[in-house]
Order: structure tokens, then sequence, then C-alpha cells
């Protein structure tokens, strides 16, 4: 039985507790948040839309369906078969339905007193914690080599591309005499050109296509930065670096180096790694990414920057990375999410194929069946894009095909490519990707 001393001392934490909103009497802290993100979750947007907390609200305070494209109404229930396909962003929308069966399990709920300060109790910006579980993760994937190896966190994939690129420039008095090169094979991502062209920095600017360069990497010692991306995107080719020589830093830019997009030969083993949590979970959103460095230099190097630019990432990105990353490797299922991301993509990817095959007026790009070490069997193409080509002579701009026909992709010539060609977003929603399907049906039926 307890004494009337400790009753007494009892009462007394309970009532501070109570008047401190640690606690309301009688439940926590979370009951109300809990509460309220599950009445946003549950208004009914008919499956072509999402209610959300930070979302449209409705007479100042209530939340309102915010629908897919195509679709409209207060429920998003109205579906206009006039609407273009949005084939062009790049929303991984495709694991949505994932997510929404891990709606519990991957929940974060927040308190306001989360961690406020700049750093984490080690005095660093980096949970050690998440780069653990981010180790585990490519371990268990087997998709890059991360022992003896540094880890660096960024706002998405962007912000560590340039972070490279600084850590790889010369940085030095003299650099504007001889700023590093940084070059890309087309067609490539057009972020490693606008990125590095809008810095406009003494000590490195972007100078064109590799093949410009090949043979000539002993440029007075000039630093050549050439950023390959595996699979590459647009076109979802596993691809090399093409430069050689002592001179040659190379950026792997390994966005989709994941089982739902590519088959998987061997660990990634590159000096410098870059992988973004957009394309592994589908949360673009949240801007998290991490690269994968074997030179303490250039780890430190990256660090100063990223620090210098952003006093590190968010806290609450990393808490809901780690979050995220915990679903993925519970002990139930861990290829789980790859093999739901891999039956879409490569449904999506057959689909769209066999459209496609119909018609002398439009082709795609080769891709073929793979061994892939995480599924130990070889497996179909399944690539984030479609890489389409206008194959007839008058068909100069693609993209404007295609815009005619109520598809809107991306011009080639974004990617530095041809404008015969047009990035095509196969990751989009189910909606998106039916909307997409139909109107290249009625096009090809034109043929």
């Amino acid at each position: 039985m307890m004494s009337p001393i400790y009753l007494t001392l009892t009462i007394s934490i309970l009532i501070s507790l109570c008047s401190s909103n640690l606690f309301v009497c009688g439940t926590t802290w979370s009951t109300g948040a809990a509460e309220e993100a599950e009445a946003v979750a549950a208004i009914p947007c008919s499956g072509h839309g999402r209610a959300y907390l930070d979302g449209l609200v409705l007479n100042g305070h209530e939340p309102v369906c915010e629908c897919n494209p195509c679709y409209s109404g207060s429920d998003c229930s109205n579906f206009s078969s006039h609407c273009a396909a949005n084939a062009g962003d790049g929303d991984p929308y495709f694991l949505e339905p994932f997510w929404m069966r891990h709606s519990a399990s991957s929940a974060v709920l927040v308190s306001g007193w989360h961690r406020m300060g700049y750093t984490y109790s080690d005095g660093s910006y980096i949970s050690q914690l998440l780069v653990d579980h981010i180790k585990k993760l490519h371990e268990i994937v087997g998709n890059a080599v991360t022992d003896g190896r540094y880890i660096v966190f960024g706002g998405g994939s962007t912000q560590l591309f340039n972070a490279a690129v600084y850590a790889f420039s010369p940085n030095n008095n003299h650099s504007s005499l001889n700023p590093a090169k940084v070059v890309a094979t087309a067609p490539h991502f057009p972020v490693y050109r606008t990125q590095t062209e809008l810095f406009n920095s003494r000590d490195y600017r972007y100078e064109g296509d590799t093949s410009l360069w090949k043979n000539n990497t002993d440029n007075n010692g000039t630093t050549f930065i050439e950023f390959v991306t595996s699979p590459n995107n647009p076109d979802g080719k596993l691809t090399k670096a093409v430069l050689e020589g002592p001179n040659v830093k190379t950026i792997n830019d390994r966005a989709y180096y994941w089982p739902h997009f590519t088959p998987l030969p061997s660990p990634a083993d590159d000096d410098l790694i870059t992988f973004t949590i957009s394309k592994l979970t589908g949360h673009a959103g949240t801007r998290f990414g991490w690269a994968i460095i074997k030179d303490k230099g250039v780890y430190e190097k990256m660090l100063t920057y990223l620090e210098l630019n952003t006093v590190g990432i968010s806290r609450e990105a990393q808490l809901r990375a780690l979050k995220l990353l915990n679903v993925i490797l519970e002990e139930g299922d861990r290829n789980e999410i790859f093999q739901f991301g891999y039956s879409t993509m490569r449904d999506r990817w057959s689909r769209l194929k066999q459209i496609i095959s119909k018609s002398k007026r439009f082709s795609l790009q080769k891709l073929s069946p793979q061994y892939c070490t995480f599924f130990k069997r070889v497996r179909d193409p399944s690539p984030a894009y479609a890489w389409l080509k206008c194959e007839r002579e008058e068909d100069k701009n693609c993209y404007d095909i295609l815009k005619a026909a109520g598809i809107n992709g991306h011009e080639g010539s974004m990617y530095s490519g041809d404008d015969r060609y047009v990035r095509l977003s196969l990751i989009r929603s189910q909606d998106d990707f039916d909307i997409l399907i139909n109107n290249l049906t009625v096009l090809v039926a034109k043929d």
C-alpha cells in the first residue's frame, strides 16, 4: 500500500504534468493530433484525389479533396474525357497504394518540441540511426557498397549534386583560370547542366557532352567532373563513365538503382554515389537524399558545403525517412515494396510496349530482360520512363505531335537530346497512366 507521503508526491507530479501541457489529463498530447490526421485521411475523394492536413481548405478550416489531373468535383468523381494526360512530371505516385496499405506503420506524429535545436546530441546535423538504417538497406538490397564509406544527407539528390561538384573542384585562388569542366552524356537529366550554369561558379563550368572531351582529358591538368546516371534518366539504360584519366572525377547518380526500376547486376562500388528517397519510397516531397563517398577529404568538403548551405537537412525529414525505412526493413517481408513496385512498373511497361508495337510512327528504347541479384532471377524491364521516338521524317518535334493528341511529356532537347524524342513518365498515379494509355491508343489507331 502506498504511503501518504508517496501518494501526495505522485498526485503532485500528475498535477504538474497536466499543467505543463506535456499531458492532457485523462489522455496524452498526441490524441488530438492523431484524431485530426485520421479525420482528414477519412475524407472521401472517390479514389481520384486526396485531402491533406496542409492542403486546400473550405471556409478557412475544413480540408477539401485535391483531385488528380482530369478529375474534379467536391469528391473528385467528375472525369473530363477530353483532358490531356500528364506524362511529364516525375512524381512517383505509383507507390501510393503500397503506403496506403502500411498507413499505420509508416505514420509519424511529431510533438511541438521535437528536435528544436540545430544539431543532434552528438553535435552533428546527421542522424546516426538513419545512417545505420541506410547501410542496412543497401546491404539487404545489394545495390551499393557502404563498408568503410562516408554518408552525407542532402535535400534530395539535387542539393547533393552541386555539393559533389564543389567538393571535386579545385577550389583555390587559381581555379578561375582553369575551372573544372562539368560534363554528361546525352540524353541526361537536365539538372546537371541547369544547376551548374545557375551557380555560375569560378571553380567549375558546364562544358557539354562527354563526347567532346573523350580524348582530351589531359588538358593542362584541368579537372573533369562527369555525371553518370545509371539507370539513365530518361531512357532507363545502365550506363558507365565515358572519361578516363587521373584528372577525371565521377558523380554517379543512382536514383533509380533499385529493384523496382532495374535489374541489379552487382553492388555499385563507385567513388561517389547519390541516392534519393523519392525514387526508393516515392516520397519526393520529403526532399531527402544521401551520398555514399569513399574519400574522406571529399566527404568533409561536402559536409562543409551542406552545413553552410542549409545547416543540415530538416530533422523532420530525417525522422520521416527513418520511419519509412523501418517499414521496408521489417523482418516480415523485406522485398514487399520492391515486389510491388517492380510488378507495377513491369505491367505498365508491358502495356505501353504492346500499344507502340502496333505503330510504325513511334518507337521505344530497347531494353532486354536481365538477371537481377536481388530477385535472384532474370526479370523483365520496368523503367521509370519511356523514351519515345517519332520515326517519320516530317515529325521533327515529337513533343508537339503528342501534345496535339492530348499527351504532355518532356521534349528531348530538355535532356540535351533530339526533339524527335519525348520522355513519358510512367511513375505517376494509376489515373495518370490510364489516361496516357487511352490517349496513346487513340493516337496509334490513327496511323
